[in-house]
């Protein structure tokens, strides 16, 4: 059995009495003593601190990188600004998603975080796709923090940063530690990731749970956070079976590299991708779901109309503290994917009904300035 990885603050999250578990390699905290509903519910009201030094860092050097990695990522990236980071998606040859990731322009070289168990596999695509550039995969620690009162926090310990907006980039010092700091985050909640030389992880995360609005929070509690605010996790909601199209995701894909652009296509997949989108012709579409009563519709569940006929797959779902209801993810068949149409959820023998509702439940609190 293969041993799994640690992240800087391992340490810490035995010293905080965190229950760990085994997650994309690593032993990872899914939850502290404070339970993962009121883990959840502290970041809602004031801010959330996460260990997410399992994502894998990349750097990419070289002239033209921006226009390079448009060749394997259909974001419009070669007009990304430096200092903004874009959401996007690697894609297969047959339109299916490999990864999706973050890159940001930091001037002379990227920046990119993809996820941890898809690192293998995306620095190999990336070596491969880009032979011209240097892919350095980076040693570092990344914390999130993340909640409404994200802003005061960092506003003590570093007031540059509060002057980023949404989806901006910047480094600076916190208490004289060298960080990468971008404005966004996973839970629909103003916040901020921190990447930090490794060895300096756990000095950063005692500083910043020393403040009193923050609290450690663990997986489980990211799960429900990230599901109320529609978003997808790899491997669940969107993998190599599913194309960008189908996950909703077409947003990510820039309108110049769509058919009409000014740079249309060159990604792998394109033509499936484009033809899905200009023809509206795919067979399934991922919806939100939300249900009555309290029993959580978990992934896996199969999906029913009220005739009886099976219409899809619920791929994550949980009790949703924020919205006090069972919220889901799934796929459906599209004469199903209407907003307020009704469709059966089967749960331990029984068919519990569930809502197609709008994704994300909550109301994000985005800094968009």
């Amino acid at each position: 059995m293969t041993e799994l990885k640690t992240t800087p603050l391992h340490a810490l999250h035995e010293e905080l009495g965190a229950k760990l578990v085994p997650f994309a390699g690593y032993d990872m905290p899914v939850q502290y003593p404070l339970g993962v509903k009121k883990e959840h519910e502290h970041t809602r009201a004031a801010c959330g601190l996460f260990d997410v030094s399992h994502m894998a860092q990349i750097l990419i050097h070289g002239e033209g990188a921006l226009g390079a990695l448009e060749t394997l990522v259909p974001a419009d990236l070669a007009d990304l600004p430096v200092g903004m980071q874009r959401y996007g998606l690697f894609t297969s040859e047959d339109g299916g998603i490999l990864d999706d990731l973050m890159t940001v322009n930091a001037g002379d070289h990227l920046y990119l975080v993809v996820n941890a168990a898809c690192r293998d596999q995306d620095l190999a695509h990336l070596r491969r796709g880009l032979p011209e550039h240097d892919v350095e995969e980076l040693d570092r620690g990344l914390l999130a923090i993340q909640g409404p009162k994200t802003a005061a926090v960092m506003e003590r310990l570093c007031p540059e940063a509060c002057k980023l907006v949404f989806m901006q980039h910047a480094r600076f010092e916190i208490a004289g530690i060298p960080v990468w700091v971008s404005r966004s985050g996973y839970t629909g909640e103003d916040g901020f990731e921190i990447s930090v030389a490794a060895e300096q992880t756990e000095q950063l995360a005692r500083l910043l749970l020393a403040e009193e609005e923050v609290e450690a929070i663990g997986l489980g509690a990211r799960d429900s956070l990230r599901l109320e605010a529609g978003l997808c996790l790899y491997g669940h909601d969107i993998d190599t079976s599913t194309t960008p199209v189908e996950a909703g995701l077409i947003w990510a894909i820039g309108k110049p590299r769509r058919r009409g652009g000014d740079r249309a296509g060159g990604f792998p997949g394109a033509d499936v991708v484009l033809h899905q989108i200009e023809k509206k012709d795919h067979q399934r579409k991922r919806v939100g779901l939300l249900a009555e009563g309290r029993a959580p519709v978990r992934e896996g569940a199969e999906l029913y109309n009220e005739s009886g006929e099976h219409i899809g797959t619920v791929t994550s779902g949980g009790f949703g503290p924020s919205v006090g209801k069972p919220v889901a993810m799934a796929y459906v068949s599209i004469d199903q994917a209407e907003i307020g149409n009704t469709v059966f959820a089967e749960v331990r023998g029984k068919r519990l009904p569930m809502t197609v509702s709008k994704m994300p439940v909550i109301t994000p609190g985005y800094h968009r300035g």
